[in-house]
């Protein structure tokens, strides 16, 4: 088996999550990490035993021994670090969301056809255990034909202006953060949407703080969907069928259970996830490099570019842009 060599570039929290485990699947390796600055490069290396360390991300891509690498740095620069993954021929995992708006996401969609180089947004809920179960039990025909979704993902957090969920600049606010795990489940059971109302609390510095979403399909399906960063909601989803429904507990997000209901019947559907929630978006990577694969089956391009599509018009009715847009 061809052993996968990772770059890690950003030493953040969601890298240090992304690790979690990594090293540990089978024919992989993380070989080097960049960072802006030399000394934090070091420490990430230091802590997660990582031989090869950059004090910046144009050193990083330039690593002869690196097969893709790992973007986790803040949602404004990633079609900036992207284009330098390609740019220096290498295959890239991007931390979601895939870019500020569509236009940004279809310049990185083009080059990395062009150059026929694997790309993949991260959104990790799609390649977790539970939710592949849950595509296989609606794919036996189990709850009929899948017509409703509730779904949400908020917290509360206290205001700070300085904090990147607050900071405009950053991109910030409650739908590109956590609006868009509801969003990617809605869009994998009923594709595109046809139709968008959306309403947003704006607050002080101006980016969504809390937000409702509805969306119809193309067989006139609907998701209703929260998202917020200062209101605490119960982050449970609810699919609902013509025979019946399955409801994924608190944190629907992460490996859970799934509860099915049917008959007048409930089931619990226990699945086993063995390894970290990260890694299985890793294995995805692994798995489409070995076969020279350049886009996943799972999270292809054209649902990246899909979903960014939604985002953009959802931010449109808000009148929300972003510096520099």
């Amino acid at each position: 088996m061809k052993t996968i060599h990772w770059g890690i570039m950003s030493t953040g929290n969601i890298a240090n999550e992304f690790l979690e485990g990594l090293a540990d699947l089978p024919a992989t390796k993380v070989t080097a990490v960049g960072s802006r600055s030399l000394d934090k490069a070091n420490a990430f290396a230091d802590k997660h035993a990582i031989p090869n360390r950059y004090g910046s991300y144009e050193a990083l891509v330039q690593d002869p021994d690196v097969n893709v690498i790992y973007i986790g740095t803040p949602h404004p620069f990633h079609e900036e670090n992207s284009l330098l993954c390609l740019n220096a021929g290498k295959a890239a995992l991007c931390e979601k969301p895939f870019a500020l708006n569509l236009e940004q996401a279809q310049t990185v969609v083009k080059i990395a056809r062009e150059k026929k180089l694997f790309m993949m947004e991260a959104v990790w809920t799609v390649f977790l255990p539970h939710i592949v179960k849950l595509r296989e039990i609606i794919e036996t025909g189990a709850i009929g034909e899948v017509r409703m979704l509730q779904a949400d993902f908020g917290f509360r957090i206290d205001f700070d202006p300085g904090s990147r969920l607050f900071d405009p600049s950053l991109g910030g606010g409650s739908l590109l953060d956590v609006g868009l795990y509801p969003l990617i489940l809605a869009q994998m059971l009923f594709g595109p949407a046809t139709q968008i109302k959306s309403f947003a609390q704006l607050g002080q510095t101006g980016v969504d703080e809390e937000a409702s979403l509805l969306l119809r399909y193309a067989k006139g399906q609907t998701a209703s969907l929260i998202s917020a960063t200062r209101l605490q909601t119960p982050n449970e989803a609810f699919i609902m069928g013509t025979e019946g429904r399955i409801h994924i507990p608190h944190e629907w997000w992460r490996p859970n259970d799934l509860i099915l209901y049917k008959n007048g019947q409930r089931e619990t559907v226990s699945v086993d996830c063995p390894l970290p929630g990260h890694n299985y978006e890793a294995l995805e990577v692994n798995k489409c490099l070995r076969a020279d694969k350049t886009e996943s089956d799972t999270m292809p391009l054209d649902a990246t570019l899909s979903l960014m599509q939604t985002l953009d018009e959802i931010r449109s009715q808000w009148g929300l842009r972003y510096p520099g847009e």
